[in-house]
């Protein structure tokens, strides 16, 4: 069914679709209209879920770990400092190999107190063992959400789904959603090491030297069978609704002498910057970012590229960037970009090509490379 609707009711309606027993929410800008959303549709009896309205961001995940554990879907969402402070209960849920999908809605970290988008929120959770997608329209945010729920109570991985929109920029655009018969597309959820009164077994023992390290060897070998998994669902996503995703989104890059990377909606706004510079004569390709975690795997031999990061590392550099020198080895041209809201158009993003300087990093508006 076609319908226009902001990123967050997408979102909404998304988890209304896959049905979770239990959303544990507490309110934060931007990300408040998900579970007020939410909470209609429970209320009006179009979803029959049980709704916690509960204190803080801390005990809305430390909820879905309680109701998780005895083997149900459940759902939660926030953002910016509420993700914050859930972490020591975001840790909790890899670790005890929970499917918990949250929406987490970009926002910048305070102070300055802002509001408006930027990835750092989530990129500090990067290594907590969460599976991590960031999308760019509606649409994505909608069909994103729903395979989040499939691939992340999968057997061969069993580990939590963030889904990350940019604040504002994505939560409350209004754009065009193709909404799905979603049929048998998730299967019922099977926790194999979920609660059983009629099999007594201690949970969140304390684990000594010689055990530890093998439980965080099952999060990563997880992360790394989920590879297929992803590809899998993504492929039967696109058989059965006609949108095919990657780990990618690639524009124009078969031939392209420079590539520019970005995520969330800046990556989609370098497409345009693309075409521009294509009729410039430059040839420019783009590339989105969707999986951050588990990170894909880049071909970019013989590109430049150009990193616009909408986070920062201090003392280290763009996030982005450094994954991306991390993981192929190559030299390219950080752009710091976005921050806090800061506007970017595609003029902008086309002039980061121009201009570029491969070794060097640029912060947007401040004029300063180092």
């Amino acid at each position: 069914m076609k319908k226009i609707a902001t990123g967050n009711k997408a979102v909404a309606e998304a988890v209304k679709q896959a049905n979770p027993t239990v959303v544990a929410a507490y309110p934060i800008t931007p990300q408040t209209e998900i579970v007020e959303q939410i909470a209609e549709f429970v209320t009006s009896g179009q979803m029959p879920a049980r709704y916690i309205a509960v204190e803080s961001e801390h005990s809305a995940m430390a909820a879905c770990i309680g109701a998780s554990i005895t083997g149900i879907r459940t759902f939660t969402a926030t953002s910016s400092h509420g993700l914050l402070y859930m972490h020591e209960m975001t840790n909790w849920a890899a670790g005890a190999r929970l499917p918990i999908v949250m929406a987490n809605v970009n926002r910048s970290l305070g102070p300055g107190w802002n509001i408006w988008a930027e990835h750092t929120d989530a990129l500090q959770e990067r290594d907590t063992g969460w599976l991590q997608v960031y999308v760019s329209t509606v649409q994505e945010a909608y069909d994103a959400t729903l395979m989040a729920f499939r691939i992340a109570e999968h057997n061969d991985v069993l580990l939590p789904v963030m889904v990350n929109l940019d604040g504002f920029l994505l939560s409350h655009i209004m754009q065009p959603v193709d909404t799905v018969e979603l049929g048998d597309f998730i299967p019922k959820i099977h926790l194999p090491h979920a609660i059983d009164p009629k099999h007594p077994a201690g949970y969140g023992t304390l684990t000594g030297p010689d055990q530890q390290f093998k439980f965080r060897w099952e999060i990563e070998r997880s992360m790394r069978d989920s590879v297929k998994v992803i590809e899998e669902t993504e492929k039967e996503f696109a058989k059965r609704f006609g949108r095919k995703y990657g780990f990618t989104e690639n524009y124009r890059c078969e031939d392209a002498d420079v590539i520019v990377i970005a995520m969330g909606t800046l990556g989609k706004e370098a497409e345009v910057a693309v075409d521009l510079l294509r009729n410039e004569g430059i040839k420019a390709g783009s590339m989105r970012i969707r999986w951050l975690r588990p990170f894909p795997k880049l071909d970019l031999k013989g590109k430049e590229v150009v990193v616009i990061d909408r986070d920062y590392s201090f003392g280290f550099g763009g996030i982005l960037a450094g994954e991306i020198r991390s993981k192929t080895g190559i030299s390219l041209y950080s752009v710091i970009a976005g921050l806090g809201g800061q506007e970017v158009t595609y003029d902008d993003i086309a002039d980061f090509v121009r201009t570029r300087r491969t070794g060097e990093e640029f912060w947007f508006g401040v004029n300063a490379h180092v």
